[in-house]
């Protein structure tokens, strides 16, 4: 694993958070411990702890020893796009189940989105993606012609299309994301194995090249007993929008 050592000590503890190795409540390995695990001095092992207390994995009151707080591993924006690529981050197995590629003409909805006339072709895909084999999330993607006719070479169910449309070339770049709620419809709730009705987190995510050109709108369904999203903010940053499994 590369990156800085405090990163690689607070990705370990994310992934045995995840795995309930630690499950909630129980005590995280002392500085010490951690210290002898990883050959390291106390300043990387407490970065990490703190990195782990500020997305609220872990906590504890003064002098005592941290415990875990939540199951919740926050994912950096950097790589919000990529549902495959953010669980694999946290140590979690991603699926997908792809339910149709197809041609067609450009919605409405879609046309406005993509800055396209209505009926211009476009590549719609349906795909249920699961996370440790439990339905997590609906994807409903349109993509411009140009870019989701590569997708008829690709086996949707192997792996992510961000990372095969970017070997491809492809700039997917620039994204701006709306957050809100809908009530699972029948495919939704037939997919997420929940009731008609249920509340659903939605994103709708809008993809440009760095160029400007639209490239990618998508309305993304998560059950919320799955996944949930943190806004992580300073003084000092821009604010982070983060997916946690739940």
């Amino acid at each position: 694993m590369d990156g800085p050592l405090h990163g690689r000590i607070a990705s370990d503890l994310r992934r045995r958070i995840a795995s309930q190795e630690l499950p909630l409540g129980a005590p995280v390995p002392s500085e010490s411990q951690l210290c002898e695990q990883w050959n390291a001095s106390r300043g990387p092992v407490r970065q990490a702890l703190a990195t782990l207390r500020a997305e609220g994995l872990i906590g504890g009151g003064r002098g005592k020893p941290p415990v875990v707080r939540s199951h919740v591993a926050p994912q950096p924006f950097e790589t919000f796009w990529s549902f495959s690529r953010w669980a694999e981050e946290l140590g979690r197995t991603p699926g997908q189940r792809t339910l149709e590629v197809a041609r067609r003409p450009a919605s409405p909805e879609a046309a406005d989105a993509l800055e396209l006339e209505e009926g211009e072709p476009v590549v719609q895909l349906l795909r249920l993606r699961l996370l440790d084999g439990v339905p997590a999330m609906i994807e409903r993607t349109t993509f411009v012609w140009p870019v989701g006719h590569l997708l008829f070479d690709f086996d949707c169910d192997s792996g992510s299309i961000y990372a095969y449309l970017s070997g491809q070339g492809v700039d997917l770049s620039v994204a701006r994301h709306v957050i809100d709620a809908v009530a699972a419809d029948s495919t939704d709730a037939s997919l997420l194995t929940t009731p008609q009705g249920t509340p659903l987190l939605r994103e709708r995510r809008r993809t440009r090249s760095l160029t400007g050109e639209a490239l990618e709108y998508s309305d993304d369904r998560y059950r919320p007993d799955v996944v949930s999203f943190t806004i992580e903010n300073s003084q000092q940053s821009h604010p982070a929008l983060l997916r946690s499994p739940n």
